[in-house]
């Protein structure tokens, strides 16, 4: 066998890396998948179009960018970090000025094929570029004010950006997975501290502003946030998403319906069936215990994610890996809550299960960077 000297100790080369890929979890996220092609085939009534067929094609592609992510040296990632983050700031930008517009929200580039969603692609390469910055970054400068407001200041350029869209689930996510890596690389808790009693004071602000000339949030949103509150004030209006959900939720039982035999999903009382609340589907048709296994596997991707992150001596790797980790946990952790109303409906695909393009093929990608820290760690 042939080796590469990285960080003075010896890691694989050539195509002999296939071997040190993490199989259990490259199986895991099958597994994953394989349970939205299910989910999206029973939505579209028996049929693979149209949402079963070409997300199965998406995630083929997925998984070839994630080997070929993989193979590359974890190196090359943190030197291509500043430049990821900036790619991705252009294309927030350009949403500005030639972004397709859909149910009154600015958020997707048409590429022809499919609709790409920079914020998407924002949320792993802010990632990148944190674990880049704290590992170059001495420890010891961690926690001093003018090193922690330099990663601040790179995360509210794209959390701005795609809340003009408007995106506020989205920057919600952006905010809290780079809250994370800043957490994780060191910095001191009492800066989380000032964050969290700010965040307060901003959601008092919310709702005082309500109704005035300076209201921060729109319409629409606030809707949301009254629905959260108390679905039941208007059933067949701004609520009316949420209580079909619990009912579909509630009607499976602990088996289920079985599979392509719910009825909320079947005769379309269900709203985004194949997209932000496809996991109601699921948990309608396989019941309580498909909804569980579903989440155990969830819970088994981010363990093999914290155990590859901690065995890695190099820290841009770890912190990458974990930063990857926990964005995807918040993915589902958010969409769950969601739609079982322990949280505003925000608009956050289910991830690998949902039906979507952009969020496939970049989590995929995302997901190859976890690899190439996995293959080239130190051995």
């Amino acid at each position: 066998m042939s080796y590469l000297v990285y960080n003075t100790a010896f890691v694989p080369s050539g195509p002999r890396k296939l071997l040190y890929l993490n199989w259990p979890l490259i199986l895991l996220l099958i597994a994953v998948a394989c349970a939205g092609f299910l989910m999206l085939y029973s939505v579209a009534g028996g049929s693979m179009y149209p949402w079963a067929r070409p997300q199965i094609e998406r995630f083929i592609l997925g998984l070839v960018l994630m080997i070929f992510v993989a193979m590359v040296p974890i190196w090359f990632w943190r030197n291509m970090a500043v430049l990821a983050y900036a790619g991705s700031i252009v294309l927030l930008l350009l949403v500005e000025f030639v972004g397709v517009e859909q149910k009154g929200a600015q958020r997707w580039i048409d590429l022809g094929p499919m609709n790409l969603q920079p914020s998407e692609v924002a949320k792993i390469t802010m990632v990148m570029l944190l674990a880049a910055y704290y590992d170059w970054l001495p420890l010891k400068k961690t926690s001093r004010p003018f090193w922690v407001l330099l990663p601040l200041i790179l995360i509210m350029i794209p959390v701005l950006l795609v809340v003009r869209q408007p995106d506020l689930g989205t920057s919600l996510l952006l905010l809290m997975g780079g809250g994370t890596v800043m957490f994780l690389a060191g910095v001191h808790w009492a800066y989380f501290g000032t964050v969290i009693a700010a965040g307060v004071a901003s959601i008092a602000a919310v709702f005082q502003s309500r109704g005035t000339s300076w209201q921060i949030l729109r319409d629409y949103q606030y809707r949301r946030i009254d629905t959260f509150l108390d679905p039941a004030n208007d059933p067949l209006g701004t609520g009316y998403h949420i209580t079909q959900a619990k009912i579909a939720l509630g009607s499976g039982g602990v088996t289920g319906r079985g599979f392509m035999q719910g009825t909320q999903s079947r005769l379309n009382f269900l709203p985004e069936k194949h997209t932000d609340f496809i996991f109601t589907t699921l948990a309608e048709e396989f019941g309580f215990l498909g909804a569980s296994f579903l989440l155990i596997l969830y819970a088994l991707i981010i363990l093999f994610c914290i155990a590859s992150a901690i065995t890695n001596k190099d820290r841009f790797a770890s912190l990458l890996t974990m930063g990857i980790a926990m964005t995807f946990f918040l993915f589902f952790a958010v969409n769950m809550a969601m739609v079982m109303g322990l949280a505003p409906v925000v608009g956050v695909p289910l991830p690998l299960v949902s039906y979507g393009g952009s969020a496939m093929l970049v989590l995929m990608i995302a997901f190859g960077l976890v690899q190439s820290a996995h293959v080239h760690k130190p051995r």
